[in-house]
């Protein structure tokens, strides 16, 4: 029983580490604080509009998740940071931006978004 428990503990620990391995070297190695700041940057608040009209970062454009794959011709060749609540929905806007090349960067929730916007 011992051993079990040591492997299934030793392959947790081997997936864990891939996986940090895997994200670090997919993220690009850039200052959110200065893409978030730029002038030549399109912050995309990925939140239903509902969400969106109770609070969202300075000169945020709402293009909801479900209808981001339809709009992303108005993003290309432009800098994206999205956003969102938690994060989730932004993680998953990336994924549908970067496959269309968008060079997109990942502002996790809107009050992270405004807290940087903030610090200025």
């Amino acid at each position: 029983m011992t051993k079990i428990f040591y492997g299934l503990f030793i392959a947790l620990v081997l997936m864990l580490n891939s996986c940090k391995i895997h994200s670090s070297t997919t993220l690009p190695d850039t200052n959110i604080k200065e893409v978030v700041n730029s002038a030549d940057v399109v912050l995309v608040d990925v939140r239903i509009p509902e969400q969106y009209a109770e609070g969202t970062a300075k000169n945020a454009v709402n293009i909801p998740l479900a209808e981001l794959s339809e709009k992303t011709e108005s993003l290309k060749g432009k800098k994206v940071v999205v956003f969102c609540n938690k994060g989730i929905q932004a993680d998953q806007a990336m994924e549908i931006l970067k496959k269309k090349g968008i060079e997109a960067y990942d502002g996790t929730t809107w009050k992270n978004v405004k807290a940087i916007q903030d610090e200025k």
